[in-house]
């Protein structure tokens, strides 16, 4: 009779307990289980997360804690408040550094410089400083850009042009920007970007390890690290890309340095030729850093240092023109204005002919830069980033975090923030970004974060302004696109902001 009772005042207290917790929640944006917190929402809502996290951050006026299981540091402050972001991304830089976690989710990455911190950071950051404001590889990136546009993107866009057949452009950008991404850093020209569309396993390795990344992101590190020591589920991918991405890297090292010893380039080679990355790392302009430094630029470092680099060249790149290719095809206006400002601005340049631009060309486009910038904005291509504090901290927010709780930026949700853009922050305006006087507008990097911000702040973002703008200017003058009836569009759920069923569109030329 007393077992009875107690189990009926068990289950009594029970009922009890979730009624008052319901009550006590019952206009909470998400509802925080015992025991499991906010995680069951969460996973719920994992298709679509961008668009839920922008939602929630408007509701909450811009910061908002996730409370994860109880027994498992999972919880979370999201924000995008700009005084929060300057804050950890300069002020107090030091106290917040990529961590030992971040380099644990993106251990495929290695120690390169989106893993590294302080030193080897700091190294990594010089030397490709160095490189990229190098006038020689400036030029170098001109020519293998044009070239790649001339010889590649422009016979491919004709093909199917002529044959009319439907193309995913997102797949057209992402083998233009392998190509040049694979070019500019190793001097190797992959022909990835042909009419033959052939299978390229190394971009596909690389789509498989960023949805692997992006699953540690939302599942406990306890299952995540389950699963990498039995070999299944998303563990199980990223483990065969690693061994795909590292396969063609190294071999594209040992190629190298092959070549080079057989015939090493002349330092007053004028030619343009052996400026790309890899050369420059290898031979003695690159190896006087290591020297300086304390690192030796051996195969494990290149391979590390190769591999973020091809992700930000190739993956960021291919985002941002998908994404612009989208909104200008969506906003008529829009075309018009740029395709009237090449017209207007470009000297030289007759109306109605077939031609492509170069970058000393579409510089002076301003609107066109500034279609750029609202795309980036409504669709960064990394759409979320984290941190951690090495020491408990008070953010000017007031919110207090210490060094078991992640603080997560949602990049696409301060795209859409009404008190940082105001109340049009969701229209797609490029007219945003242009003064009185024409010339583009400059937002901060802790409300505009597309290229970072603070010390971390993207090295070549004019390098990807002018790719960007060479390949904009020449497909919105010589050709059409219509996207195929019934298309959805909507983003994906990775670590990149890519369409998740691609941009299906037919192509026609406009000039013979």
């Amino acid at each position: 009779m007393l077992l009875s009772f107690g189990y009926f005042e068990l289950i009594l207290a029970t009922i009890c307990f979730f009624c008052f917790s319901f009550y006590r929640q019952r206009n909470a944006i998400l509802y925080e289980w015992p025991f499991l917190g906010m995680f069951p929402a969460l996973v719920r809502g994992t298709g679509i997360i961008h668009q839920r996290c922008a939602i929630i951050l408007q509701q909450t006026g811009g910061t908002f804690l996730f409370k994860g299981p109880w027994f498992i540091d999972m919880d979370m402050l999201a924000t995008v408040d700009p005084t929060d972001i300057h804050h950890i991304m300069s002020s107090n830089f030091l106290n917040f550094p990529k961590g030992n976690e971040f380099r644990e989710i993106f251990d495929v990455l290695g120690d390169g410089i989106f893993n590294s911190d302080y030193d080897l950071w700091r190294y990594h950051r010089k030397v490709t400083n160095s490189l990229i404001n190098n006038p020689k590889f400036l030029q170098f990136i001109a020519r293998m850009n044009f070239e790649k546009i001339s010889k590649g993107l422009i016979p491919v866009l004709d093909y199917v042009a002529s044959k009319d057949i439907v193309v995913d452009m997102q797949d057209v950008f992402q083998r233009y920007t392998f190509d040049t991404t694979c070019m500019f850093v190793t001097g190797y020209d992959p022909g990835c970007l042909s009419v033959e569309f052939k299978d390229v396993p190394f971009s596909r390795a690389m789509d498989e390890a960023e949805e692997a990344i992006f699953a540690r992101h939302v599942i406990p590190k306890s299952v995540w690290k389950l699963q990498k020591w039995f070999g299944i589920g998303t563990e199980k991918k990223l483990k065969n890309a690693w061994v795909i991405l590292d396969d063609v890297i190294l071999g594209l090292i040992s190629r190298k340095r092959k070549d080079l010893n057989e015939k090493i380039p002349s330092k007053d080679d004028n030619s343009s030729k052996g400026v790309d990355m890899l050369t420059s790392l290898i031979t003695e302009d690159g190896s006087c850093f290591s020297n300086q430094q304390g690192f030796k630029n051996d195969d494990k470092f290149l391979r590390d240092m190769i591999l973020n680099l091809m992700i930000a060249g190739r993956d960021t790149t291919s985002s941002s023109l998908t994404w612009f290719l989208w909104l200008v095809m969506t906003h008529p206006h829009v075309e018009k204005r740029i395709i009237e400002e090449i017209n207007e601005t470009i000297p030289e340049f007759e109306v109605g002919k077939w031609r492509m631009f170069k970058a000393e060309e579409t510089n002076k486009l301003v609107y066109l830069h500034a279609v750029f910038c609202e795309a980036l904005r409504l669709y960064p291509p990394v759409p979320f980033q984290h941190k951690e504090p090495v020491e408990p901290d008070v953010l000017p927010s007031g919110h207090h975090v210490d060094s078991k709780m992640k603080i997560l930026f949602s990049l696409y949700a301060m795209g859409r923030m009404e008190n940082i853009w105001g109340e049009d922050s969701c229209e797609f305006k490029p007219e945003r970004w242009i003064t009185e006087k024409q010339t583009i507008r400059h937002e901060p990097s802790y409300k505009f974060m597309s290229f970072n911000a603070g010390p971390r702040t993207c090295i070549g973002k004019q390098v990807a302004f002018t790719q960007m703008k060479a390949v904009g200017a020449t497909i919105l003058h010589n050709y059409n696109f219509e996207m195929v009836k019934g298309h959805i569009v909507e983003p994906n759920v990775s670590i990149i902001l890519y369409m998740k069923y691609g941009l299906k569109v037919r192509v026609a030329r406009k000039w013979t």
